[in-house]
């Protein structure tokens, strides 16, 4: 039997912060100078966020793609840059891994603004029951991990708006920071039979 959290248990835990650099990537050229600094590391968190829609049957495309170190994390806003080539060049990269948890869905939403074939990828959801994890939702396997809190205020915003709040940005970074945590404490972690 793997581990499990209730949500009752995690309200008791301290909010976690990302107290890195973030860089909101709102044009081609700072786009490219991003990813040329990227394509340095050998990992990177990843994650997405898309507009809510509220009406059945209505999807909007990708609006944000996250991309962090652990001391930097970029936020591209693809609904005001479009999805620059060298972007797609460093998410179809074998040799970086870019872990995210849920990509699957992540990968649809982008298809539906770009053709990109995912390369590189590493999902947290299929890695954390090998290392005894039952609960594969980003804030319970954090609270397992780190016995800290990652609010979830902020999901269902709209991330297509002319600027993004403060609280917009900070909850962005710590997502895609959070995964490349999660994942490098699971590489250290005894795997369970």
């Amino acid at each position: 039997m793997g581990k499990t959290i209730t949500k009752e248990e995690i309200s008791k835990f301290e909010l976690e912060e990302f107290s890195g650099k973030i860089i909101v990537v709102e044009s081609e050229e700072e786009a490219d100078n991003a990813v040329v600094y990227l394509s340095t590391f050998p990992r990177l968190g990843f994650d997405t966020e898309t507009r809510p829609t509220f009406k059945k049957g209505k999807s909007n495309e990708v609006a944000l793609i996250q991309l962090a170190t652990e001391e930097v994390c970029f936020l591209f806003r693809l609904n005001t840059i479009g999805f620059p080539n060298s972007l797609n060049q460093l998410l179809s990269n074998p040799d970086i891994l870019k872990i995210g948890l849920s990509i699957k869905d992540d990968f649809s939403t982008i298809r539906r603004r770009i053709s990109f074939t995912p390369q590189g990828f590493v999902e947290l959801q299929t890695m954390a029951p090998q290392h005894g994890i039952d609960d594969i939702s980003l804030q319970k396997m954090y609270a397992l991990l780190f016995n800290k809190k990652i609010s979830k205020n902020q999901r269902l915003t709209n991330w297509e708006a002319e600027v993004l709040t403060e609280s917009q940005i900070k909850y962005a970074a710590l997502d895609a920071w959070a995964c490349l945590k999660i994942y490098d404490a699971l590489c250290h972690t005894k795997k369970y039979s």
